[in-house]
C-alpha cells in the first residue's frame, strides 16, 4: 500500500501545482484585460477596468485557497505524515465535486486512505 500513498501523493502534487499555474495564469491574463480596457477607453475605462481587476485577484485567491491544501497533502503522504491520511480523507470528500478528474482521484484517495494496511502504515514510527 506504500505504492499507493505515494502515488496519490504524486496525484495531489500534480493538482496543487495544476492549481497555482492555473492561478498564474488566471492572474496575468486578468491584468492584461484591465489594461486594454484603460487603454482603449481612456478615463471611461477606470471602474469596469478596476472592477474586472478585482474580480481576477478574487478568482485567483479562491484558486490557490482551493491548491495550496493539495500540495500540502501530496507533501505529506509523500513523507507518510499521520496528519496527512486525515487530510486525505477530507480533501478526497471535498474534491469529489470536482469532475471527472477530482472524482476519479478522490474515489482512489478513499480506497488507500481508508484500507487497513495503510491506517497501519500512517502509525508506524517515522525514521
Amino acid at each position: 500500500m506504500e505504492t499507493h500513498v505515494k502515488v496519490l501523493a504524486w496525484f495531489n502534487l500534480i493538482l496543487g501545482g495544476l492549481g497555482v499555474l492555473f492561478a498564474a495564469v488566471t492572474f496575468a491574463g486578468g491584468s492584461l484585460v484591465p489594461a486594454i480596457i484603460a487603454a482603449a477607453a481612456g478615463e471611461a475605462g477606470f471602474l469596469p477596468a478596476s472592477i474586472i481587476q478585482a474580480i481576477v485577484t478574487v478568482v485567483v485567491g479562491v484558486i490557490l485557497v482551493l491548491s495550496l491544501p493539495s500540495l500540502i497533502l501530496g507533501f505529506g503522504l509523500y513523507n507518510l505524515r499521520p496528519w496527512a491520511r486525515v487530510l486525505g480523507i477530507v480533501l478526497a470528500a471535498i474534491h469529489l465535486l470536482n469532475v471527472p478528474l477530482g472524482t476519479i482521484i478522490s474515489v482512489y484517495a478513499f480506497w488507500v486512505l481508508l484500507n487497513p494496511q495503510t491506517e497501519a502504515l500512517f502509525r508506524r514510527p517515522q525514521a
